[in-house]
């Protein structure tokens, strides 16, 4: 029997670019005018490496207050609220599949304006437009994944360390591509 903790990383799949922008679309009828957007973010929006088979989505709010409203919004979508989640202006929800409580994924919740969609947006657009970088990634969490086959939270700390520079050289490349804009 599998750890609770388990997880796989999968090849990446096309379809999973879709199954983002359809739940984006079910959060867009649930919430209203108060979402402004959801990003697709983490691993799977990044075509061609390995990624747990869950989505990373970050739906931006209006504002906090707006996004605090919109838990029941969430709620009946079938979405765990799990509020701040041990991080000061994000609110975290998770969805699992029903029949088999397989989670499907994350959506880590933001007001418009909060540095942390930023930087969640460089991390991927970067990888995006360098792919030696992404490789780079991929290869770091298979590596991260032989040591911790069966605990998700200590292979994602694991990672830590050569996310963490990436991220700065991200932001970096991410202002300089926006010039004063951002």
């Amino acid at each position: 029997m599998a750890a609770k903790d388990s997880f796989q990383l999968e090849p990446h799949e096309p379809g999973w670019a879709l199954q983002a922008a359809r739940e984006a679309e079910r959060l867009r009828s649930a919430v209203g005018e108060q979402l402004l957007d959801v990003h697709h973010i983490g691993s799977t929006a990044i075509a061609g490496i390995v990624a747990k088979p869950i989505l990373d989505l970050l739906p931006e709010f209006r504002s906090l207050a707006t996004l605090d409203a919109s838990c029941a919004a969430f709620e009946s979508l079938g979405y765990d609220w799990r509020g701040e989640y041990g991080l000061p202006g994000r609110r975290y929800c998770t969805l699992s599949a029903l029949a088999t409580g397989r989670r499907l994924v994350h959506a880590h919740c933001y007001a418009a304006g909060d540095p942390e969609i930023i930087r969640h947006l460089a991390f991927r657009d970067y990888l995006r437009a360098h792919e030696d970088v992404a490789r780079a990634y991929e290869a770091e969490k298979l590596r991260c994944r032989a040591l911790h086959p069966r605990v998700s939270g200590a292979y994602s700390e694991a990672k830590n360390a050569w996310i963490q520079p990436v991220q700065a050289a991200a932001l970096t490349w991410w202002r300089e591509q926006r010039g004063s804009e951002h």
